[in-house]
């Protein structure tokens, strides 16, 4: 399974600054540790021109040229800086190369970005420390690479996982029907302002394991139906396998244990395989009270990621 990591382009944040950016060093550093069968590779640098599909060409010109304003700053929630660039680009670089190793697997299969699902970002703004929309940018340069290549188009769907809702995601995708987005969020929760996503799921604080998988079961079997109706089934999906509706999240304010969010993962894992649809994950939010907490529940998707693709290629091999 191809991992992707963009790890070693962190930035200094200001002290008592709430984004845990050291996180994503320590998964790394677990996944190279704990799951010798996999392969940490170094995520490339998005390009303008990809970004320009998700993008409008001020807000790109604005990020790379370091002219945004300071309320546009504050509404990422990171200071500019050349590093904030770098990593912002590799994050994005980073979900196409899974997106492409997800779809070019034998038969198709998993790959995964150990960061990335930056949904609150728009196509005119940064917003809620997402500087530009990975998903979105990898989604629609697939569905341009498949055409090239296959002259058909590529049905994608988004499955937001994250405690907050993917507003950012369902705004830039809004009147596009060849993707299909699917949220499942705290009610109450960031943003507190919502866009209308081809699928919310509002979920009341302190949720627990029940009824959170009861609701993802619905909206999954819900969301599969409506695209099958809609024009076919997606020939791609991005699962966004956000830690933060996890008990011990400082933002979450749902209450889902350990075991709870590996039991979404799986759900969502095994769902994909039986409809044969290729995934690429992103790891998305994760606030915990201990970051370590957080790296433990994005570890455990790792590895459920990675059985996942051992069973998908255990099917493509027959």
């Amino acid at each position: 399974m191809h991992v992707f990591s963009n790890a070693r382009f962190s930035m200094d944040l200001p002290p008592g600054h709430r984004f845990p950016m050291p996180k994503y060093q320590l998964l790394r550093d677990r996944v190279e540790a704990e799951c010798p069968a996999l392969t940490v590779t170094e995520s490339p640098a998005a390009t303008e021109g990809e970004l320009a599909l998700a993008h409008t060409p001020d807000y790109i010109g604005a990020v790379l040229q370091g002219t945004l304003s300071a309320a546009a700053q504050r509404e990422i929630g990171f200071p500019w800086s050349e590093r904030m660039v770098a990593r912002s680009l590799r994050s994005v670089g980073a979900t196409i190369a899974a997106a492409r190793a997800a779809l070019a697997a034998p038969g198709g299969g998993v790959a995964l970005h150990l960061a990335g699902g930056t949904h609150h970002a728009y196509a005119d703004k940064g917003s809620g420390y997402c500087v530009f929309n990975d998903v979105v940018v990898a989604a629609r340069l697939m569905q341009a690479e498949v055409f090239r290549h296959q002259r058909q188009g590529l049905r994608v769907w988004v499955i937001d996982l994250d405690v907050h809702q993917g507003n950012g995601t369902a705004a830039i995708l809004r009147d596009d029907p060849s993707v299909f987005t699917l949220s499942l969020h705290g009610a109450r929760n960031f943003p507190f302002r919502k866009e209308a996503s081809d699928l919310d799921v509002d979920l009341p604080d302190g949720c627990t394991d029940g009824p959170y998988l009861d609701a993802l079961d619905a909206a999954l079997a819900r969301a599969w139906q409506r695209q099958l109706d809609a024009g076919g089934p997606p020939g791609l999906a991005f699962y966004l396998a956000g830690a933060d509706p996890h008990e011990g999240d400082r933002l979450g304010r749902l209450k889902l244990t350990d075991a709870g969010l590996a039991a979404r993962d799986q759900r969502v894992f095994d769902w994909l395989q039986r409809h044969r649809v290729p995934v690429a994950v992103t790891m998305a939010g994760g606030y915990g009270h201990d970051i370590h907490t957080t790296v433990a529940v994005q570890l455990r998707t790792v590895q459920l990621a990675h059985a996942a693709w051992q069973a998908w290629q255990a099917v493509a091999a027959r």
